[in-house]
């Protein structure tokens, strides 16, 4: 008779343990809640009808106020979930992912045309009001409507309003404060998942070709490290935007182009302890290509330790872009929470709820991507968490 014995996988394992705890779960559901509020924003919160019926003809008015950035979001939500399903391997997906995305960056610039002015004032008419039936958002006011039309002073508290109710109050602009915190998800994970993701990318290569060829190699990829981690993100972020202006983008690959180095380090550490194991040596014996070995054979058997600092990556990068914001030198035209607490500070009287929303948020996002970190790092290495698992 033969026992069949089923051995769980080491990234099986590794995914179970980090699990187990309750602060990653919470840091997860913060993640996910997030994520939901990035990609359906123009659903939860806009000034339009979502869906509506006049003189029996039904019309959807947000998907034709629908931007570039909100098409190529919502349809790289269900891209994500398409392709992550395909049975081919993980490098085949993220390349089929990234191409796709391409192409979907490309139609939507070709064929999304939506107004170039939005006048918010027109979906309070009677032509948007008197109708058979309509549908509106959860939170019914768009992010930059200011609702000239019905605030008079600006600021209001949460519930403090008169024939209409804004959860978190509203902005000195007379803007809903909820409305603009949904919003702002966007900035915060774009910002942290791009600048994270450009860093990971040259700490993988450069971290590789450190620890695969180790001597010279290695040591001009130290010294190169040491350049990079000297140079101060956030005052070359100020400088940049002193000279150059405001922009997202370059905000993005400053913290990718300058937070490299700590990948670097991880990915030469794992490197140099399997570049002598077997499998690699039967690799080169074999004549596979460099990009094959250090990719294919050796990095997945080293990146375990990378989602540890990847976590603490993307915080970092959400609270660089939190503090530029903070200082009045962040994105001008989209809502963050970091210009959200600027402008609490810089209100003459002290507006609780301008500090506590979108500090609070801050607060949670960074502390989730840290307890995930964490995490991580107990599952990796169990004599962090204190439990170690028989063979």
């Amino acid at each position: 008779m033969t026992n069949v014995v089923s051995r769980e996988s080491f990234a099986s394992r590794i995914w179970r343990k980090t699990l187990d705890g309750v602060g990653v779960k919470v840091g997860f559901a913060w993640i996910g809640l997030l994520v939901f509020a990035a990609v359906f924003a123009p659903f939860l919160a806009n000034s339009m009808p979502l869906l509506m019926s006049k003189d029996g003809v039904i019309s959807a008015p947000v998907l034709k106020y629908l931007s570039v950035e909100d098409v190529w979001v919502l349809a790289n939500f269900f891209l994500v979930w398409i392709v992550f399903r395909l049975k081919v391997a993980l490098g085949k997906r993220v390349l089929l992912f990234l191409l796709s995305s391409a192409l979907i960056a490309v139609f939507a610039n070709i064929f999304v045309k939506p107004p170039a002015l939005v006048i918010y004032d027109d979906f309070r008419t009677p032509a948007y009001t008197q109708v058979d039936w309509r549908i509106m958002p959860p939170i019914p006011y768009a992010p930059t409507d200011y609702l000239r039309d019905m605030v008079s002073k600006g600021l209001e508290a949460p519930f403090e309003t008169q024939g209409h109710t804004h959860l978190m109050g509203t902005e000195e602009n007379g803007a809903d404060v909820l409305s603009r915190m949904i919003h702002a998800c966007r900035i915060a994970l774009s910002i942290g998942l791009i600048a994270s993701g450009i860093a990971l990318f040259i700490g993988v290569i450069v971290g590789g070709l450190m620890g695969y060829f180790s001597g010279i190699v290695d040591m001009l990829g130290m010294r190169l490290v040491e350049i990079f981690e000297d140079i101060p993100t956030l005052f070359l972020l100020l400088t940049f935007v002193a000279f150059f202006g405001r922009s997202l983008y370059m905000m993005m690959v400053i913290i990718g182009v300058t937070g490299w180095s700590g990948y670097a380090r991880f990915v030469r550490t794992e490197f140099l302890k399997l570049r002598k194991q077997d499998y690699v040596q039967a690799a080169v014996a074999s004549g596979l290509p460099l990009p094959s070995i250090l990719f294919r054979h050796m990095l997945p058997n080293g990146v375990a330790p990378l989602l540890v600092s990847v976590s603490f990556g993307i915080a970092g990068a959400i609270l660089a872009e939190a503090t530029l914001s903070f200082l009045g030198l962040g994105v001008v035209d989209a809502p963050s929470w970091g210009a959200m607490l600027d402008q609490a500070v810089k209100s003459s009287s002290f507006n609780w709820w301008m500090a506590v929303f979108p500090g609070g948020a801050i607060f949670m996002t960074v502390f989730a991507y840290n307890l995930i970190g964490e995490a991580f790092r107990d599952a990796i290495d169990p004599k962090l968490s204190g439990k170690g698992e028989g063979v």
